[in-house]
Order: structure tokens, then C-alpha cells, then sequence
């Protein structure tokens, strides 16, 4: 057994089994004298519920998945070289939707139906597939812990387009040959300060989503420690379930010897009574002679 075996394993089953196979893994790699690879694997997190649907993908739907990573690529050359996009843009809607409502019905077979949350995380995540390189290797590996998302429809790494409002605001901002009236310099300081405010609020807002997903992570491993214990628990119950019926059965084998004991010593007290009258007699009859 190698890591990408043991983890190829372990992101196939359904997240209620990942911490039991998690440590069967690594107690086979510590039996095999692999401790370094017992350590990597015990370090692997549980996946999410839409991360584990978007894993399964990987290997019920592969050349679907496959079609539609192909189209991604052939959409981020597109955009770096001008050309057009439109066919493109249709073939990855159409994909995604596709497998979106394929990977709700291999959730759903493997008895972990998706909720609108988490299916919403899995087109986030196919569609951050299709704009991100880093993301599609991610998706097409199968062992993603968490859902990936992409903000915007501008492949990673490519400059972004300026909206109407960033334009229109660029426009205003831009100095003007003449000296611009008060109403107009009034309108301007207005208009910067109300995307002062937005920049600021959208700052809030990433600070706010990166806190929610620091959190997000905690609670992930808090319950990845419970259920560890949860197993460990159950596995020392059954030890001492194992010990107090082996104790059981020493104190019956004990209480057995003691009474095979006390009998023998009775028969031992017969036998040298026994022999004490047969002595006693044979020399009654030597005297008598």
C-alpha cells in the first residue's frame, strides 16, 4: 500500500465512513512498518458532503467530468489569445448542468442526498474548474476536501474586464480640460465616497467569508477529533468487554480448582484415615498371633 493508493481508498467512501477507514489505513501502514506514511494519511481531512459529490464525479462520471475540464482549457486559451467564447460558454453551461444533476443522483444512491446549499457548492465548484487550472487538476484527481468556488468568469490569472459601473466611475475620475462646476465636483466627491464605502464593505465582506471558512475548517476537525474518540471509545469498551469476560471465566476456572482442590484434600484425609485403621488392625492381628 502506497499514499496515493490509501488515499485513492479512503475519498471513495461516503464521509460517515472516512474517519473508521482513515484508521484502518493508517493501523495497516504502522503494521507494515510504514509509521511516516500512517502519519500522512491519519493528516487527510474528510471531505465535505458537496466535496465528497464532486469526488464522486471524478469516478462514476470521468469522461463527462473529462469533456467539461477539456472545455475549460480550451475556454482559458480562448480568452488569452481574443478569441470567441460564445460556443464555449454554452458547451460549459450545458456540462455543468449535466453534471450537476448527476453527481445529486450518485449522492443520492449512496444514501447522502444533496440539500440546495450544497449542490449550489458543487456548481461553484465545477465552474471554478473550468477558470482555474489549479482547480481543475484538484477536480479531476478526486480528492478535494472542501468546495472551490471562483469569483467571477474570468480564468485565473487573466485581467479583469471592467464593468459599466467601473467604467462609468473611471470616466468621472478622469480630469477634465476645463474646470468642472461645483454641482459637478460635489456629484464627483459624492461617487468617491460611495466606492470608498463599497471597496470597504466588499473588504468586510472577504474578510467575513475567509472567517466563516477558517471557522468552517475548525468545526471540520472538531468533528473529525469527536469521532476519532467516538471510535477509540468503542474500541476500548470492547477491550474491556473482552477483559471483564476473561475475568469471568479465570474466577469460574479459579472457584473449579478450589473445589477439585478441597476434594482431593478430603480424599487425602480418607485415604490417611484409611491407612491408619489398616495399620491399626495389622497390628492387632501381629499381637494376637
Amino acid at each position: 500500500m502506497d499514499f496515493s493508493s490509501a488515499s485513492g481508498e479512503l475519498y471513495g467512501v461516503a464521509p460517515g465512513e472516512f474517519v473508521e477507514t482513515r484508521t484502518r489505513l493508517a493501523r495497516r501502514a504502522k503494521q507494515d512498518g510504514d509509521a511516516a506514511l500512517a502519519k500522512r494519511i491519519e493528516a487527510l481531512r474528510r471531505p465535505t458532503l458537496p466535496a465528497w459529490a464532486v469526488n464522486l464525479l471524478a469516478r462514476s462520471a470521468e469522461d463527462d467530468l473529462g469533456r467539461l475540464l477539456d472545455v475549460g482549457e480550451e475556454l482559458r486559451t480562448a480568452w488569452g489569445s481574443g478569441g470567441g467564447l460564445g460556443d464555449l460558454e454554452q458547451r460549459r453551461a450545458r456540462l455543468v448542468r449535466d453534471l450537476v444533476r448527476r453527481a445529486g443522483e450518485l449522492a443520492a444512491d449512496a444514501g447522502q442526498p444533496l440539500r440546495d446549499q450544497a449542490v449550489r457548492e458543487v456548481e461553484d465548484t465545477l465552474q471554478a474548474a473550468t477558470v482555474d487550472a489549479k482547480v481543475a487538476g484538484e477536480v479531476r484527481e478526486g480528492r478535494l476536501t472542501q468546495p472551490r468556488s471562483h469569483s467571477g468568469f474570468v480564468p485565473a490569472g487573466f485581467p479583469v474586464a471592467p464593468d459599466g459601473a467601473e467604467q462609468e466611475r473611471a470616466e468621472r475620475e478622469r480630469p477634465a480640460k476645463k474646470k468642472r462646476p461645483a454641482a459637478e465636483a460635489k456629484v464627483t466627491r459624492t461617487s468617491t465616497a460611495r466606492a470608498k464605502r463599497a471597496a470597504s464593505l466588499r473588504k468586510r465582506a472577504e474578510e467575513a467569508a475567509a472567517t466563516l471558512a477558517e471557522r468552517r475548517q475548525r468545526a471540520e476537525e472538531a468533528r473529525e477529533a469527536a469521532e476519532q474518540a467516538s471510535t477509540e471509545v468503542g474500541r476500548l469498551r470492547h477491550e474491556l468487554e473482552r477483559a471483564v469476560t476473561e475475568r469471568d471465566s479465570a474466577v469460574r476456572r479459579a472457584e473449579r480448582a478450589e473445589q477439585a482442590l478441597a476434594r482431593a484434600q478430603d480424599a487425602a484425609h480418607e485415604a490417611r484415615a484409611s491407612a491408619e485403621e489398616a495399620r491399626k488392625a495389622a497390628d492387632r492381628d501381629a499381637e494376637g498371633g
